[in-house]
């Protein structure tokens, strides 16, 4: 009887003996592979289940890349900066450094259960100051770049938070961090010019290995569009107004014009009798959201009594005001052409205002339309180029247009510049500083890290200042430049800062002379593969792309893309598919999962629950199956492990055809599949081994070195109980490779048919001569095959078919 598997004590040793002796050693002459988790923030409800998740996806791939040769880089660090950490320390009472080291010490805990080969010798936090003095040298480069500019701006305002927020922080209306409505608030803000990156950000998505639906996320938002800008001249004033559109062919379709409410024309466009309803409405919209805006599904929006000409055609249009404008897209005013646009249609049939048709499918106007007509098409209605196709005309008019002196062909970008200030103290000071006379002067490189002082009062004032602006010995200093009295920038920055380059600190964390080293950089960067939430797949990728452009633009290092490779995990959700969260109460802990199961059950569980790249539904009754498919595999290999059982062609076939399922689910990342791999062909090794008296130890220790990057505690004991005295995951191992030709069958089933309809099955060697195949095949008919035989049909590895009469 074999020894019962024990997972506390199993787990319990193998977790001792790998602190002792890591497995994932840098012998200087294994090539390296990067594998990353995407870093957590150091919450206060610790992890639960969903969050094991992405960590046991990655520690998977790594220990399979460890055994295929490789010396793995996975490290773990804390994203500790930032308003989830400072909202909880709010919450909790208590100093955010003091909450935010409290939680990096209990996940940090947590994740050790997981069992990850994460090297803790590369550990950062963002909010160490030997860290962010970085994330503030990047800032004064860029600052010296040109790249980092301080504007007054209406911007996204938290009255929760008391903080301002980029567009993308905004969802529904709401903070993505507390849920609070979202207002506008005019400030100061520091911005880093991300458009001036624009056309590579998108063309270079083209070189990622990364899920399409992610690459065309970040193109939208980045949204390059070609078009044309054209002026219209207002009736009556010597002003004109500048629109950009993506649809010059339809100039003559143009009805009316809406400007932004924020337009610096917009007040000034009243008409006397207009003025206080345009006032009225440029006040309502200034209290919303941009998301908000362009998420109404009613369509807003006030004439100012003005009217601005047609240049094609000489047409007078009004002039309105409508919050789906934006003044920060395009020049922050639309021409209207109802007939062609869903939202300019829906507009006009509000405010009864004229729709001209100018393309048809086939040549002929339509009196009634009843919804835009979006298509290419034929022109009418429009002059010199009537019957011309929509494509060449929009191709055209743009040309035109500059011959003219009208207007001119341009490009637009719906990506704006990064809001990077925040009102808040729990972030990275913003090492500038103000200075009556110079200006805006960065501090010193020398003089960095300018730490974060501490504070009595952290809360935040609400008024559009942060909380360091109230310490006088910290804002007032003298500027490095001219040495006159002069005031630190009291703005922080987002958390956004610190994750934008962490990545590339892991490597080298303990440089204080560099960001990282060149030489480790060429040796180590950048990260092969990426792994986490598709929640981030715009914001953070982006930022971080931006920054490694900027980073190897002036030589830190010499690639311009962090992340060759990107998988995103779905999440674990509570019942009905509800996000798991404390205030809902459906949070699954971990730890008594590990305690009841162990470690290598749950983590098996956490991969068999479904596809990894998809949602799934969290049923802890799956976890016994995995347990017991793990005490069945273990008395599988420990009933075998002393028999003197040898390799026979049939053990061989299911140990090559084992190592080619398992190794090509791996690879496509169909990860569920390979759990329930794993099972079938346990339950097949069991069922040859209890035919056969055993198995073979080489089948044995295929077997387990699969198993092991899945269930690494228990594939260790096996390995130590086969004899082996290094660890499954030494050097000497290496994950097994497959022959296809000893895939093959040697027999194949053959359905034999006596006039076309099966009458058994019978197994053939695959190499057996057609007579011999007939022969089997009517011996196998035997009493059912009576009359005269008029045909003989052998399909080999098919069908025998006996015609007779």
């Amino acid at each position: 009887m074999a020894i019962p598997y024990n997972h506390k004590e199993i787990e319990k040793k193998w977790t001792k003996k790998w602190t002792e002796d890591p497995v994932n050693v840098n012998d200087g002459k294994k090539p390296k592979y990067y594998c990353l988790d995407m870093f957590p923030y150091p919450s206060g409800n610790g992890l639960h289940v969903g969050h094991w998740r992405g960590y046991v996806i990655s520690d998977v791939w790594s220990r399979y890349k460890m055994l295929k040769g490789y010396y793995i880089i996975h490290p773990m660090g804390w994203d500790a900066f930032g308003l989830p950490a400072e909202n909880y320390a709010i919450k909790m009472g208590e100093h955010p450094a003091k909450s935010t080291a409290d939680n990096i010490d209990h996940i940090r805990e947590q994740i050790k259960q997981i069992a990850a080969v994460y090297d803790w010798d590369m550990e950062v936090n963002t909010t160490d100051p030997s860290f962010y003095k970085w994330t503030q040298w990047i800032f004064v480069k860029m600052f010296k770049a040109g790249l980092a500019y301080e504007k007054e701006m209406p911007i996204n305002w938290c009255p929760s938070c008391k903080t301002g927020l980029a567009n993308e922080e905004v969802v529904n209306g709401c903070c993505e961090r507390c849920g609070a409505p979202v207002t506008k608030k005019n400030l100061k803000q520091w911005m880093l010019k991300i458009t001036a990156y624009a056309d590579r950000l998108l063309d270079d998505l083209d070189k990622l290995d990364w899920p399409e639906k992610v690459k065309k996320m970040q193109t939208d938002w980045i949204g390059k569009s070609y078009g044309a800008e054209i002026d219209f001249q207002v009736d009556g004033k010597a002003e004109s107004i500048k629109v950009y559109t993506t649809r010059p062919d339809t100039l003559y379709g143009a009805t009316f014009m809406v400007l932004a409410p924020e337009h610096a024309m917009a007040a000034g466009l009243a008409s006397p009798e207009k003025k206080k309803d345009v006032e009225d409405y440029i006040y309502q919209a200034s209290m919303k959201s941009n998301v908000d805006r362009l998420q109404d599904k009613e369509k807003t929006g006030v004439f100012t009594g003005s009217y601005a000409v047609n240049p094609i055609n000489g047409a007078k249009v009004p002039i309105w005001l409508s919050d789906y404008v934006l003044a920060d897209y395009g020049t922050g005013a639309i021409m209207c052409v109802p007939a062609h646009d869903d939202r300019d249609f829906e507009f006009a049939k509000k405010f009864d205002i004229p729709i001209i048709q100018v393309i048809s499918p086939d040549g002929k106007e339509n009196p009634d339309l009843e919804e835009a007509y979006v298509n290419p098409g034929v022109m009418i209605n429009s002059g010199e180029f009537n019957g011309m196709s929509s494509e060449e005309a929009k191709a055209k008019v743009p040309d035109i247009m500059e011959e003219r002196g009208l207007g001119k062909k341009t490009t637009q970008y719906k990506l704006r510049d990064w809001v990077f200030s925040r009102q808040r103290y729990w972030g990275e000071p913003i090492p500038i500083i103000h200075c009556d006379h110079c200006g805006c002067v960065p501090v010193p490189e020398e003089e960095l890290p300018l730490l974060l002082p501490e504070v009595e009062s952290y809360q935040p004032t609400g008024t559009g200042e942060s909380p360091l602006a109230a310490i006088d010995e910290w804002v007032n200093t003298t500027c490095p430049v001219c040495g006159r009295p002069a005031k630190r920038e009291t703005n922080t920055m987002p958390q956004w800062a610190g994750s934008s380059w962490y990545f590339l600190r892991y490597v080298d964390n303990k440089n204080s002379g560099e960001l990282v080293s060149r030489e480790k950089a060429d040796k180590y960067l950048p990260v092969d593969m990426y792994i986490g939430g598709v929640e981030h797949a715009v914001l953070h990728l982006l930022y971080s792309r931006f920054y490694t452009k900027f980073l190897h633009d002036i030589g830190v290092v010499d690639f311009d893309e962090p992340f060759k490779k990107l998988f995103n995990q779905g999440m674990i959700t509570g019942k009905n598919g509800i996000k798991m969260s404390k205030s809902k109460g459906n949070v699954v802990s971990p730890d008594d999962l590990v305690r009841d199961y162990g470690c290598d059950s749950l983590r098996m569980y956490e991969l068999f629950v479904g596809p990894p790249e998809l949602d799934s539904e969290w049923d802890e009754r799956g976890i016994d199956g995995v347990n017991r498919f793990l005490n069945r595999f273990w008395n599988m290999v420990m009933d075998s492990r002393d028999s003197e059982m040898t390799s026979t062609r049939e053990t061989e076939k299911l140990r090559h055809k084992m190592i080619y399922d398992i190794t090509s689910r791996l690879e496509s990342f169909s990860l569920n599949t390979v759990v329930s791999g794993f099972m079938e062909y346990n339950n097949k090794m069991i069922e040859m081994a209890r035919k056969n008296g055993g198995m073979d130890k080489e089948t044995l220790e295929t077997a387990v070195t699969l198993l092991a990057p899945f269930a690494p505690h228990i594939c260790e004991e096996l390995w130590s109980q086969l004899g082996h005295e290094t660890s499954v995951f030494d050097s000497s191992n290496t994950w097994p490779e497959y022959d296809e030709s000893k895939m093959a069958d040697d027999e194949k089933e053959i359905a034999v048919q006596l006039n076309g309809k099966t009458r058994c099955v019978i197994t053939l060697p695959v190499d057996m001569e057609k007579e011999a195949a007939l022969e089997a095949g009517r011996k196998a008919l035997g009493s059912k095959l009576t009359g005269s035989i008029v045909k003989e049909i052998y399909v080999p590895g098919r069908i025998i078919n006996i015609v007779a009469k």
